[in-house]
């Protein structure tokens, strides 16, 4: 019987799991074709930008399956450390962050660099699964949500000093929380608001901001206009079918660091229609997987840590494609599992080990087998 319950706490979650490797399969993919060019030329090796995020993907597969197999309340025990930990890389990075194309997002580790934002998303999850948790009789009351928002301020305001897409997944997170721990729905439209005038007063403090502003809605007048202009051409002239993997012109210098923000109008360029929203299908039924765990956790705490996963992924998906496609301005955001980054890969991963911990030590999986 012993032997029996310790397979069902650690049994895996295998429509997660293969949802997750077939996005790493596709993104390797993806990331080699719409790459190799940029690393031919800058240096010299068409596989340059593969091989980097081949080994981060390496690493982060590790690091789920450890994170998997802990008890995610040991994890939750230790929120509050790290969410102290992110205010510190945070800090860290204004003052010794390394500067590149104008914003300060990475620490130097030695010959590795870091984006410290990555971890202050995980950070994030952990920290108000935990708040939240201890506060569970009080959830419906407005104070208890304007509480829960004042403690995201502080890495709010670091994150969003150099990376407003960050800040604004971090406030996505904490809202999605909020509403999965209240039953109530009307205090969500003043949460709404407040958030909106948040956001206005934000991008007005700064005047390149506002510029981006300006270049969404007339990207053809405007000379950093360029990349959305180009990115535009590439999901045109791919159609319905596309012209073919690893056919995409507009990677071949017209698209600037077409592997990074940008992948998906390549995507869209060389599978087309077809292939993007096949790839949009795929991130729709990891968000209903990561649904399904938080709706059959045994308790709040693994709830709130699959709602929160969830949550980022779907703004952050989200975020990427609307800025592909212009329809909102240029925030410099990543797509998940697809665009090139090593720290995003492997926290991204160390989020996805934390829901199938969260999966593992439910009986929703022997139940839904059975059904």
């Amino acid at each position: 019987m012993e032997e029996k319950k310790q397979k069902q706490e650690f049994h895996t979650d295998a429509a997660l799991l293969i949802l997750v490797l077939i996005l790493l399969v596709f993104g390797l993919i993806m990331l080699f074709s719409t790459s190799e060019y940029n690393g031919r030329v800058r240096f010299r090796d068409s596989a340059y930008y593969f091989k980097k995020q081949l080994f981060a993907t390496a690493l982060g597969l590790i690091v789920m399956y450890f994170v998997a197999r802990m008890d995610y309340h040991m994890l939750t025990a230790i929120a509050p450390a790290a969410y102290g930990v992110s205010l510190i890389l945070s800090t860290a990075v204004l003052l010794v962050g390394q500067e590149i194309n104008g914003s300060k997002r990475w620490l130097n580790l030695g010959p590795l660099s870091f984006q410290p934002s990555e971890f202050a998303k995980m950070a994030v999850i952990l920290f108000l699964a935990w708040q939240i948790d201890r506060t569970r009789k009080n959830t419906d009351n407005f104070w208890f949500m304007c509480g829960t928002m004042f403690t995201l301020l502080p890495i709010v305001g670091l994150v969003g000093s150099n990376n407003l897409s960050t800040a604004i997944i971090i406030l996505g997170i904490g809202v999605v929380l909020i509403f999965v721990s209240n039953p109530r729905y009307l205090p969500f439209v003043w949460i709404g608001t407040a958030g909106a005038g948040f956001i206005a007063v934000f991008l007005a403090a700064e005047s390149y901001r506002l510029e981006r502003l300006a270049i969404w809605r007339n990207p053809e007048e405007y000379e950093k206009g360029f990349q959305t202009i180009q990115g535009l051409y590439a999901i045109g002239s791919g159609g319905f079918f596309g012209r073919g993997l690893g056919s995409s012109i507009q990677k071949l210098g017209f698209v600037p660091e077409a592997q990074n923000d940008m992948i998906f109008s390549i995507i869209c360029e060389e599978l087309g229609l077809v292939g993007a929203s096949l790839l949009i299908l795929v991130f729709a039924l990891l968000l209903w997987r990561l649904c399904v765990i938080a709706t059959h956790s045994k308790d709040l705490q693994g709830a709130l840590l699959a709602a929160g996963i969830m949550a980022h992924m779907a703004v952050q998906v989200i975020l990427n494609i609307a800025v592909v496609t212009n329809t909102i301005p240029n925030t410099g955001i990543t797509l998940p599992f697809v665009s090139y980054g090593g720290t995003s890969v492997v926290f991204l991963l160390g989020e996805m080990g934390l829901a199938l911990s969260v999966s593992s030590h439910t009986g929703q999986q022997n139940a839904y087998n059975k059904k």
